[in-house]
This record gives structure tokens, sequence and C-alpha cells, in this order.
């Protein structure tokens, strides 16, 4: 079978091709005066703006393309004409024609301008059907663009709704119909409509036109990888489908790209399609992706693919290619040395701001600008900015999009350090780059001219042929490529390229900080600015599309807040443990009730438990016994620090904080701390502090713990339910603060100034993180460089301190009570209430392994040092609470970090639980097995039980 020459590109951009005729083409005006009639077989395209024909059996003969816009007339050839016997042929007049392919070689288009008559001759469909639609895309051609644009696609939906899905094409007549749509498949500047229908096995694209071999697109709903919600012009209405019918690894995933009339209807289709049983995808979150580039398991080059798919660029849309930084300033040096710094650009600024006098006549105009006000004129992301780039791997999208036509020679992307300087220096050029400089596998093809095109003479009179590449590059497109992937992995773009994502996906973006950082376009590139389904206005609803398309567009913001830098230090390779086995090594009788708070005196290994009973036990792991019991309270005691001087220090729900000299055994100091019951206190032992947190909504700073040493007072509107504290080696105290509405808070103290009186107010502090409901416990890591915070919604988040971005973000079946980190920060350990312990892969982003230690609830995980990690767990107990209105309702004991919370319970009394945990590992290179030693209890009264669990 002849291959089919004809293609979309050789269309306008987003064209529509409908169909098809078989017919014989006859031209009136002949070069030569022949007495006998010229014509040729061949395929007449039907598509929304032309007629295309292609000639059968001569792929020298070039494609005669005939705009609409160009025609004179069309319309039946005269009855009275001899030729025309049959009264099956077109006669069509124009102005101009082109010719396409000539000699089949890409090349610009021959506009043939001249009026012309071609005759064409049906051979098999009816003249009179066709004439009429050919004649209805003809009257639309006289019309305004907008106009036509709109005539155009309700001739489209009309064709297409008449259109129903062949039931032939299913790969079984057993399979379930699940939804059909009308869609649009997105390619580079091609639009190809088409029926999708979802079953629960397949899913079909149905083309309404040939130009594929297989009418039908068929995919497995279980080979699905990727299924993904896009924005398309500003709209959410795109969706993209990633499979792999190898399902390997190695280069067979294939994409398609799907365009929807509506949000409504691609939501639904999401939904069909992931609710199929067949359907096992499962999405990176972008939490995950962070955490796993932040600690150097994912590559520059792959984050920043990432990151673009995320904020909605695709290969598939030129209008949002991905975008990469131009990362080198230097292109001119014989040889490149990767560890000189001058050689890099600053990414904390935008292509527009590099070049200080350039930015100051562009702020000079933005002073005189008018509302809305715009710095860069121009984009750095357009669909002629990438054809720049890529028209000698693709030139036929370049003749696509600038009308057959390819650009002045000298004005082409002819020398990579000619490009730099121009965005440099220009007054309108702010482009950044695009991934194939930094794409080692395509190894810089599309720098060489492999095609041989004629792109014409330079004004110099050098012919355009390959890219002038760097001296460093010695010629070679593939040490090119290779020397700007090397530099963009290295140390010193790691350690800067989240201000470059700051800039494009993150906070710099929009705003008060974009304009600060000289990162302001014009209005309509960003996402938000227009809503083009509002717009009544069929001209102004043209223009705007035109605007988006060409101008280019702001990725999707990804990020509100300051993104986390990447930690240049590689770790260590982790090991994954999938088998565990559990034996109980010793217990012991801990409290006749719940325990409440629990602190390890890592110097002399004692493990201190608190109570709602009110007393105070000190076990001793080197005599394997409790070595003390203490009654201290008639109230229950929520939480317990251990002081510099081996001072034990308790918060009480009598609203006091007592002080125990463990040495002497009794309370020497009582003070009167809060309105309310203390809830939660954290010991800052590298200054001497104590900060406690009440039900009565106040957060208190103390100097040395005394009565009269309150040197911070903060009044907040919620019940504080946990505390944590960090104190680096900036002169900085970190207190993380968790509140009962699910508030997340960070202060920052001055610890030069800590110990001078004063008010600490709301301005303090810097909102974290939001819980749908009460946090649980917030936790420091060892570096205080993250926080870890659970709440009753069952979401655990861990949020970079300095930025405030959330990197990990997991919701777990049940609700997570405790946390805590292992003292390398790797990993983060979680307590839920239904007994569950998960351990989560701090380097990896996922939960590394789940283990079912308790029937009931894990209260507390502690670290012992740096091998063990101690947690405890309650005997069962039930309580009802006189501080309810109803006191027929029984409650159960609810203890986050501090206090004891109480909620409704359902029906029936239910086991309340606590326990602790110790965890042993191995701080080698490649971690390949662990155990851990656990404290439970037994029976109906609080025993502490030593465990080991191996892997």
């Amino acid at each position: 079978m002849e291959k089919q020459r004809f293609s979309l590109l050789l269309l306008e951009p987003s064209e529509i091709y409908f169909e098809d005729f078989s017919v014989d083409i006859v031209r009136e005006e002949l070069p030569l005066n022949l007495d006998v009639e010229f014509q040729m077989s061949g395929r007449l395209k039907m598509c929304s703006k032309s007629l295309v024909f292609e000639a059968k059996g001569s792929s020298c003969m070039p494609l005669i393309k005939i705009m609409y816009k160009d025609c004179i007339t069309i319309d039946r050839q005269g009855d009275g004409s001899t030729m025309n016997a049959d009264g099956q042929r077109l006669s069509i007049r124009c102005r101009q024609h082109i010719e396409m392919l000539d000699q089949n070689q890409i090349q610009p288009y021959r506009f043939v301008q001249k009026e012309c008559t071609f005759l064409f001759c049906f051979h098999y469909a009816k003249l009179d059907e066709c004439l009429q639609q050919i004649c209805q895309l003809y009257r639309a051609s006289t019309l305004p663009s907008y106009e036509q644009n709109s005539m155009i696609a309700t001739i489209v939906y009309s064709r297409h709704s008449r259109v129903k899905f062949n039931p032939l094409w299913l790969n079984n007549l057993y399979e379930r119909t699940i939804s059909e749509f009308q869609v649009e498949e997105i390619n580079p500047l091609i639009v190809n409509p088409g029926r999708l229908l979802i079953t629960n096995k397949f899913i079909y694209l149905q083309y309404y036109n040939n130009i594929h071999t297989n009418p039908v697109l068929k995919l497995g709903i279980q080979f699905i990888i990727g299924l993904s919600k896009h924005r398309y012009l500003l709209r959410q209405i795109g969706l993209k489908i990633r499979w792999n019918e190898k399902q390997t690894s190695e280069g067979t995933d294939q994409c398609l790209y799907l365009v929807f009339r509506n949000q409504t209807e691609r939501d639904e289709c999401w939904r069909s399609i992931s609710g199929q049983q067949d359907y096992a995808a499962t999405e990176q979150s972008p939490e995950s992706m962070t955490l796993k580039w932040q600690n150097g398991l994912v590559s520059n080059y792959d984050y920043l693919l990432y990151l673009n798919s995320l904020a909605d660029r695709s290969f598939q849309d030129l209008t949002q290619y991905p975008v990469f930084p131009w990362i080198l300033t230097d292109y001119t040096s014989s040889e490149l040395n990767l560890n000189d710094t001058s050689i890099y650009r600053d990414l904390c600024k935008p292509v527009g701001a590099l070049n200080p006098d350039r930015l100051a006549r562009l702020r000079m105009r933005f002073e005189e600008m008018a509302d809305p006000k715009f710095l860069y004129g121009s984009h750095y992301s357009t669909p002629g900015f990438v054809l720049y780039y890529l028209v000698r791997k693709h030139p036929e999208l370049m003749l696509c999009l600038q009308n057959g036509k390819f650009d002045h020679p000298d004005r082409m992307f002819n020398s990579v350090a000619d490009a730099f300087n121009n965005c440099l220096n220009n007054m309108s050029d702010f482009k950044e780059l695009i991934p194939e400089f930094f794409d080692t596998n395509q190894q810089g093809d599309f720098l060489v001219n492999s095609m041989k095109i004629d792109f014409g003479v330079r004004f110099d009179g050098t012919p355009v042929s390959n890219v002038a590449l760097p001296p460093w590059a010695h010629n070679s497109p593939e040490r090119f490529v290779r020397m700007l992937r090397e530099a963009l992995e290295s140390d010193y773009v790691s350690a800067r390229l989240h201000q470059w994502i700051d800039l494009i996906f993150g906070y710099k973006q929009q705003g008060k900080a974009a304009l600060d950082a000289d990162n302001v376009f014009y209005h309509l590139c960003y996402e938000g600015s227009v809503d083009l389904g509002l717009i009544n206005d069929m001209a102004a609803r043209h223009a705007i599309e035109v605007q988006i398309s060409e101008f280019g567009q702001i990725p999707k913001q990804l990020f509100r807040t300051a993104h986390v830098s990447k930690l240049l230090a590689l770790p260590p390779a982790i090991g994954t443990s999938t088998q565990m086995s559990i034996r109980k090594q010793a217990e012991y009788f801990s409290h006749k009730d719940v325990i409440t708070a629990i602190a390890v005196d890592r110097t002399v290994g004692n493990i201190f438990t608190t109570s709602k009973d009110g007393t105070m036990t000190c076990y001793s792991l080197s005599e394997r016994r409790k070595i003390r019991s203490v009654q201290l309270s008639d109230l229950p005691i929520s939480s317990v620090q251990i002081a510099d001087d081996r001072s034990i220090i308790l918060g009480v729900w009598d609203d006091t904080i007592l002080i125990y000299n463990f040495d002497f055994g009794k309370i020497s100091s009582t003070i009167r701390a809060h309105d309310d019951a203390v809830s939660c206190i954290s010991y800052v032992p590298l200054y001497g502090l104590l900060v406690s947190g009440s039900w009565d909504c106040s957060l208190k700073i103390w100097n040395n713990y005394h009565n009269d040493s309150v040197i911070g007072y903060h009044v907040l509107e919620e019940k504080i339910v946990s505390i944590d504290t960090y104190a680096g080696e900036r002169s900085k105290i970190h207190v993380a603060v968790g509140l009962q509405n699910g508030e997340l808070l960070l202060y920052e103290l001055d610890s030069r100034t800590i110990h001078k009186p004063t008010s600490y107010t709301r301005d303090n502090h810097k909102l974290l993180q939001t819980h749908r409901n009460a946090v649980c416990e917030v936790k420091f890591n060892d570096k205080g460089t993250l926080i870890a915070s659970c709440g009753e919604d069952r979401i655990t988040y861990v949020t970079d301190a300095d930025s405030t971005m959330t990197i990990c973000r997991k919701e777990l079946n049940e609700i997570v009570q405790c946390l805590c980190w292992t003292p390398d920060g790797k990993y983060l350990l979680m307590g839920d209430r239904a007994g569950l312990l998960h351990v989560w892969n701090m380097l990896q982003g996922m939960v590394e392994c789940e283990v079912n230690m308790h029937s009931a609830c894990v209260y507390r995980i502690e670290c012992i040092d740096d091998k063990r990690i101690e947690s405890t767990r309650t005997c069962q107990r039930v309580i009802s609470s006189d501080r309810e209105l109803d006191s027929r309702i029984s409650f159960q004991c609810i203890i986050s970090s501090g206090p004891l919370e109480l909620s409704p319970m359902l029906n029936q009394p239910t086991i309340s639980l606590r326990f602790m945990l110790r965890f042993a590992y191995t701080d080698t290179m490649s971690v390949t097995s662990f155990s851990w030693n656990i404290a439970t209890c037994v029976g109906q009264e609080n025993h502490l039980a030593m465990f080991i669990i191996g892997g």
C-alpha cells in the first residue's frame, strides 16, 4: 500500500481534517496547450479551512492546497460541458493555490499567485452532498476570524454528534460500557477530534477521520501507568493518559493527550477510568518527589520534568512546552571548568533581570505603563521559541506555525552563544531553554541539520546548517548536551535550583513576591486571569485565545511558599525489610491508670512515665526494673521533661508545673503556671528554658522554671495541644505549637534577647499547616529543619521549617496519635489508634512498612539512644468526665502529646491503649535489617513489656 504523504501538519495549526474522496483532478490552465484533457487520480482531503489534493502513484508531485479564503467560486461544472457528462465534476476557481512537498522534500511552500480553475471528478461520493459541505465551509471562510471559528466549531459538533461508536471495534462483546465522550487528541499544532469510549476493561478512541492506519486506538486499562488532569489554553479540560503495554521501563511508554468540551466531562472521564477494577496506576505524590529530589534520589533533570508535568506543561502542547533554565553563561572558552562558580547563571533572577542595564530600562517603562503593568513584553516559553530551538529536528512544525515559511536565516538558531547574548541584551528576548538541551539520550540531535534542509543563506553568505556550538563542546552535540547536563546536576546548581523553581513554579510567580523579584509578565499569561467560558463577545474571546496560544502561558503555580533546597550530601543506600518477627523480652508493671507521657534520661538509661493516676514511675534499663513510683498529684499528669540538673519537670491538670528532685525524692518547687490544665511542656537544655502550653490558650516561656521567671507570654485563640522546641546553631530557638483547631504554628525566638522579659505577639509566628481537626502531636527532626505533625483528620504532614513548604503529606486509614524521628532523620515512626506502627522512609517519601503491634491505640514513641526507641501503651480503660454537660454520655480517653482530650464514644465502651517502642538499627551504608524492642502492658493494669521485632 502506498504511504500517505498527507499530514495534519500541512494544515493550519488546529485545523480539522474531516474526510477524503477518491477523485480525478483536471487542470484547465496547463503549462502547454494540449488538445487532450490532462487529469490525474488521487485523494481530495476536505478540511475546515482548505482542500488538499494528493496525487496517487507519484511521490514527486506536490500536494496542492486550496484555501477556502482564496476561492472565487465553488460550484458544479456547467452541465453544458462535454467533459462533465456524468455531472460529477466540482469546479473551484481560486486566486492562488499552494504547492507542498514538491519532490517529496520538506521545504517552504510554493504559493502560486494566479487565478486558476481546478476540476475534481468524484469517483464514488455524490457530488451534491460533498458540494453542500464544502460550500458551507467556504461561507465560513468569508466571515471574520472569530465568527469563522465559531461556525466551524458548530459544523464540527454537528457532524460528529451524528457519529456513533462502532461496537464491532470492542475487544469482546461482553465488555460493559461505562461512559462516552466527544474529545480532541492534542499533538504539537494538531487537533484531531474523535469519540472516546470507556469500558470496564479498555479505552477506545475512534477517530472521525482516516488520518491513522488504525481507525481506533485501543489501550487496556490495566496497562495505564499515569492518569493526570491538565490545563489547556488556560482551561481545566485536558487529560493525559500514559500507558506501557509491555510493562517495562525501557522506553516503551506512550502518551495520549485529550481535550474535552468542559471540565465536568473531563472529570467524569477521569473518574470513569480510575474507578475500574483493572486500574492500578500509582501516581507519585508531589511531596514524595520533592523529598526524593531533596535527598538526591531524583536528579535535577527528572525533577524539573516532573514539575513541568505537574504544572500542566507537556511535550504534546507547544503552548505549554516544558521549560528549563539557562544554566551557563560561558559559551566562548575553549574548556569548561564546572567547579568555577563564575560560569553559572544567577538562578534567583529571571532571564530579564540578568542584565542590570536592560532591567533598568524595563523598570522605567514599567513605571510609565498604565495598569495592568508588566515588565516583559514577551514570554520565556512560546510555540515560536520552542520551534526556534527545534526547527532542524521538526521543520514541518515550523512550516505549519509560520504559514509554510522558515524564519529569516539571520534570525534562526544559528549559534548557542548568539542565542544567549540575545537573551541577555535584547529588550524583547527573555526565553529560557527546553529539555532537549539536557537530554543525553537524544544526544543533541536537534542541533544538527540531519535532513539537509535548505534553510537559506545568512547575510554573510553562510548557509544555515548545524548550530554553532561553544568551543568547549569540541564541535560535538553529544558533548555539548552532556556538559550542560553535568552543569545542571552540579552542586552549585543543586544548591540554587530551588530559587529558579520559586520564579517559574513557586511563590515568586505572582503577587508582591513576583514584583520584588522582577518577574512580572503580561496579565493574560497567568492561570485564572480570564475565564473564556464567561466571555460572550466572540471577537474578544478570539483575541484572548490568540493571545494565550501565541504569547505564552505561565505554568500552574505549584508552591505558595519558598521551595526547599537540595541536600548536597547524598544519603547512603537504604535497604528494605519486608518480613518481621516478634518475641517478648521483658515486661513490668507501670501504672494503675492511663500512661500520659514518657521521657528518657539517656545519660543513665532511665525511662520516666506519668499517668492519669497522678503518679510518676522510673524504670531502669540497666537494672531492668522499676526503681521508683511516686504519687505527685490527685489529678492527671499530662507531660514530663528532664532538665540538665536531673530535675523532673511535670505538667499537671491542676494548672501547675511541678519540679521533682530525683536525687532527694521530693517536689522541690510548685509553679502556678496557668489558669487551666497544663497540657504540654518542652525543655530547651541549651538555654535552660521551659516552654509550657495550656488549655487556657496561653503559651509561656520560663527561664530556669521558677515562679517569677516568665520571660515570654502569648495568648492564642485555641487550646494548645502539643509543643516541641529546637535550639539551633544560629542563635534561634524554634517553637512548634499544635492547636485544638488544627493549626500548626512556628515561633522563632532570638536566644540573644530571650532572657530579657518581653511579651511575644502574634506577629512572632507563622502558620505552617492547617489540619481539618485537632493536632495530635508535633515533632522536630534532629536537625530542626523538618517538623512532623499529625492530626485527627488522619493526615500527617512533614513541613520544612525554613520555607514552610509541605514536603510530605500522608493520609492513613486511622488517626496517627504519636510521632518519633529516628536520630539520623531517615525514618519517621507513626503510631495510630488501631495499634499499627508505620515506618515512613523520609529519603523516598513513602511508608516502607507497617507493623501490627496491638489491637488498640499507640500513644507514644520515644527514642532512648542512637539505637533504641521506647514506646508505651496503656491497659484498656474507659472513663466518664464531669467536664461534659451531658453526664449520661460515656467518653474514651484520647491522649495527644500532653493532656487527655475527651471525645464521645459510640454505643459501647472502646479499648483505649498506650505503649512505648524501642527501635534499633544499623547505621551503615546499606541497611538491610533492623530490630525493635517494645515495651507494652498486659491484663487490666499497665505493664512495661519488652519485645523484640526483627526484620
